[in-house]
């Protein structure tokens, strides 16, 4: 996992299911327009007018933080997947954005073999284990 699979929601695109599978691989939303698919190149919050190369992830210093689009990804997320962008950016925000992906290989870590669990699919991408 790297620092630029970070989106600026504060999902880890590591563990997204576009990112993992090797069919129509997704490189991120960090990536050049370009290379990312459709969904990300057209997200509200990836394009927010907030954002810019000081602040690359949404920050509870924003007025708008978090704005009604974040809370209701974020609400979908908790409630589907057992993750929160808010949390993640909390995280990020206290700890740094090196320590957050420090922690994130570790809670998406595969058990039996190591590999990175599927967020949307709760598999090892891997080995197919589930989590």
């Amino acid at each position: 996992m790297k620092t630029k699979l970070i989106a600026p929601c504060g999902m880890n695109c590591g563990i997204c299911m576009a990112h993992l599978r090797k069919k129509n691989h997704c490189v991120g939303c960090r990536n050049p327009d370009e290379e990312k698919a459709t969904y990300c190149r057209e997200c509200i919050i990836t394009n927010c007018d907030k954002l810019n190369s000081r602040h690359k992830h949404c920050w509870s210093g924003c007025d708008r933080f978090p704005c009604k689009r974040l809370k209701a990804l974020d609400k979908r997320y908790r409630t589907k997947y057992d993750m929160s962008m808010i949390e993640n950016l909390a995280c990020i925000e206290e700890h740094g954005i090196r320590e957050f992906v420090k922690r994130e290989k570790v809670r998406w870590k595969c058990k039996h073999c190591g590999g990175t669990i599927n967020v949307h699919r709760k598999v090892c991408s891997k080995c197919a284990k589930e989590r």
